[in-house]
């Protein structure tokens, strides 16, 4: 018995990008969750308050950061502040730009 391939397109993805700062420039990073990870990474983004509101932290050279996250269920999309980036969000943030190191 033969297994089937792998789909070519992910299930889970989640785009950061990070603008901003004294140089302006522009970071990003991408993960695409492999079917034996998905879970991990949906419980990730299942954590972070994506309907909260933010204090727009206001100042020149601050960091914003703009989170992308498609799941089988759903899209998600929200920008922060710099100042806002923590708990969960920092969580998020910090392991989609482990794995795509």
């Amino acid at each position: 018995m033969s297994e089937s391939p792998p789909p070519t397109d992910a299930q889970v993805a989640i785009a950061v990008v990070r603008t901003g700062g004294i140089a302006g420039i522009r970071r990003q990073w991408r993960v695409e969750a492999a079917p034996d990870d998905a879970v991990h990474w949906i419980d990730l983004i299942d954590r972070c308050p994506w309907d909260q509101e933010t204090d727009a932290g206001s100042g020149a050279d601050r960091f914003v950061w703009s989170i992308r996250a498609r799941t089988p269920s759903e899209r998600r999309e929200r920008e922060l502040p710099d100042s806002a980036l923590d708990g969960p969000w920092r969580a998020l943030v910090e392991a989609v730009r482990a794995a795509s190191a």
